[in-house]
């Protein structure tokens, strides 16, 4: 049997799939006992026991002169912001898909606009949405919808051109009004594909996220990320970027278990 035709069993499996895992912890731990032999007050490379230890004071101990822990209001006010432009960011993903999906007035109008939106660099942008909008949460929101709103509404907008033709004339010959072939037709068929978009958007709704609290916040994952580098505190920079990477794994598995109750005809194993 060739190779492209085996599926491994579920323990191989899951062994497969952790030990890209395993091979990195151990390359980092290998790194790390090598620094830190040669210099004991290395900071570059702390040991994972270090990180361990980091992570637990910052989840408990609260801040000497607030007492709050702010590792958890930053993941609230991180987590906050990236709900609101994820959310604004689909909404508007939907809705133009599509208009630019089914309706030509639309497409001609709207698809080169879009087309060349989604060619800018969003975080070139930063500057004028902070003199548009201000240093406060609208510019950060902003740039998380800018950021990821072209793509899809160019995923959507190609997703709904690709649902036969012959399904929207039935629906017209039974008397379907264009707003009921959108809604009723094509928003069930492309409701999955939303939901693979989201996923892959997670990865640059963070970036975008991180960048903005970095330069303009008071509270947030990547504005703590950015107040410790200065003091080389890896252990710190570690704990966050590895809590960052669990969220947003934990973001994608969520999505992806909604798509595969909602719309499990539509499901993939990616």
């Amino acid at each position: 049997m060739r190779w492209i035709n085996r599926k491994p069993a579920r323990p191989l499996a899951v062994l497969l799939a952790a030990l890209p895992f395993v091979a990195l912890l151990l390359a980092y731990m290998v790194a790390s006992d090598l620094r830190l032999a040669a210099n004991p007050a290395d900071k570059l490379l702390p040991a994972p026991s270090t990180i361990m230890e980091t992570a637990q004071r910052l989840m408990t101990e609260g801040d000497r002169r607030t007492g709050r822990i702010l590792f958890w209001h930053d993941t609230a006010k991180s987590l906050e912001r990236l709900a609101l432009g994820v959310g604004l960011a689909g909404l508007a993903g939907i809705t133009f898909g599509l208009l630019i999906g089914l309706l030509p007035h639309a497409r001609a109008m709207l698809g080169g606009f879009v087309a060349a939106l989604s060619l800018v660099p969003p975080l070139a942008l930063l500057p004028i949405l902070f003199i548009v909008f201000g240093l406060g949460e609208a510019s950060k929101i902003m740039l998380i919808f800018i950021g990821i709103t072209p793509f899809l509404i160019r995923d959507m907008a190609s997703r709904t051109a690709e649902i036969p033709r012959e399904q929207l004339v039935k629906a017209q010959t039974l008397g379907a009004s264009s707003l009921v072939v959108a809604l009723r037709v094509a928003l069930p068929q492309i409701m999955p594909r939303l939901i693979q978009a989201l996923r892959l958007s997670l990865g640059p709704a963070w970036l975008f996220l991180i960048a903005a609290e970095a330069i303009a916040s008071d509270l947030g994952l990547g504005y703590r990320i950015f107040l410790v580098r200065r003091y080389l505190a890896m252990d710190v920079i570690l704990t966050y970027v590895i809590w960052i990477t669990v969220l947003a794994y934990l973001m994608d598995w969520a999505l992806r278990a909604l798509s595969r109750r909602a719309y499990p005809w539509a499901e993939t194993n990616l």
